[in-house]
C-alpha cells in the first residue's frame, strides 16, 4: 500500500484548520487515514503547525512520501 502524508481540512467554511494526517494516497483528501499526526492552523498569526516528530519520522521511514504542501510546513518547522 503506497501511503502519503497529507493534509485534510476540517473546521467550517472560510475558517480552514487542517489535521496532517497518513493515508493510503488512494483515498480522498477527507476521506479515510491511517493517522492523525499533527494540525496546521492558518489562521492564527503566526500559523500554528504541530507535528508528532517521533511518528512523523516513523512513517517517512517505512516509506511514505509527504504532499508538496506538507513538505513545505515541514521545512518552516525545520523537520526536513
Amino acid at each position: 500500500m503506497a501511503t502519503a502524508i497529507r493534509l485534510a481540512r476540517r473546521g467550517s467554511k472560510k475558517n480552514p484548520i487542517y489535521r496532517i494526517v497518513v493515508a493510503d494516497s488512494r483515498s480522498p483528501r477527507d476521506g479515510r487515514f491511517i493517522e492523525t499526526i499533527g494540525l496546521y492552523n492558518p489562521q492564527t498569526d503566526p500559523s500554528t503547525i504541530d507535528v508528532k516528530e517521533d511518528r512523523l519520522r516513523e512513517w517517512l521511514g517505512t516509506g511514505a512520501q509527504p504532499s508538496h504542501a506538507v513538505k513545505k510546513l515541514l521545512e518552516a518547522k525545520g523537520l526536513a
